[in-house]
């Protein structure tokens, strides 16, 4: 098993600090919110780029993903202006040497089968393109599919190798599935695992790993018989998502982060 902690933790934080944290709380890799606000999005050129992809390597910290904003579900949205956004996403994945490309549901109120058959469609053609990129596609548990079950009705029409899920530990929790349930339907899959905890859910500021109420031990037990895809819990992610840019009063992640990663190692090793 192997750690990463997502860029949302550290809003707006250098390259290089984000590196140099990764490397001294033992994390193998990052998950980079692509967002303007942030070092790293689509609208960074060639030599930015390859700043950020030098950063990584000389430090030996791999870009997890590339975590992105399309909401793919929304039968509203330009289809031009989401094939667009989604193509800028991969490029960004490509040139940055990221495994995989986030994107959300936004399939808002939206009828259920629409929203799920416009989702389908368009990760299934950009599912074309992330082949040629050698880069993954992940649906977030998030949203109008907060559940495995909401998320592979999806998968499971698109069936592309290229896209995948990635299963949020809260939402699926918030959604009432409990972690058997959304391993068994996302295992066939499933990229890896944003894991979080929060004190309950009406209040979801964000809380050090094992000091809230959401079954970590459990979904880390999981992945540690089952892994990700069905290939072992010793080649599956687990990502760390403080969510600090929306809680600007929660501690900083900076601090929690060695005893985090130490956490989840307990519990993958209990879990075998």
């Amino acid at each position: 098993m192997k750690f990463a902690f997502s860029t949302l933790g550290v809003p707006g934080l250098p390259i290089p600090e984000v590196v140099g944290l990764a490397t001294a709380t033992g994390y193998q890799g990052v998950e980079l919110r692509a967002h303007p606000e942030e070092p790293v999005h689509p609208g960074i050129g060639a030599a930015e780029r390859a700043s950020v992809v030098d950063d990584f390597k000389r430090a030996g910290v791999e870009i997890l993903t590339v975590a992105g904003y399309v909401r793919v579900a929304d039968t509203t949205a330009d289809e031009d202006s989401v094939r667009q956004e989604l193509d800028d996403l991969l490029w960004l994945a490509r040139d940055l040497g990221a495994a995989n490309v986030r994107v959300f549901p936004g399939g808002g109120d939206q009828d259920p089968a629409e929203a799920d058959a416009a989702a389908a469609r368009r990760l299934g053609a950009a599912g074309e393109v992330a082949a040629d990129f050698g880069v993954r596609i992940l649906l977030e548990t998030h949203d109008s599919h907060r559940t495995g079950v909401d998320a592979a009705r999806v998968l499971g029409t698109v069936g592309h190798p290229q896209v995948g899920v990635l299963w949020d530990v809260m939402h699926t929790w918030l959604g009432g599935e409990d972690p058997i349930t959304t391993h068994a339907v996302l295992a066939p899959h499933l990229g890896y695992v944003q894991v979080k905890d929060i004190a309950s859910a009406e209040d979801t500021t964000p809380l050090a790993l094992g000091a809230g109420v959401l079954p970590l031990a459990e979904c880390m037990a999981l992945l540690a018989d089952g892994g990700a895809g069905g290939d072992g819990g010793d080649d599956g992610w687990v990502c760390w998502e403080y969510e600090k840019r929306w809680y600007p009063k929660a501690p900083e992640l900076q601090g929690l982060l060695e005893a985090g990663r130490g956490y989840l190692e307990g519990l993958v090793g209990g879990g075998r």
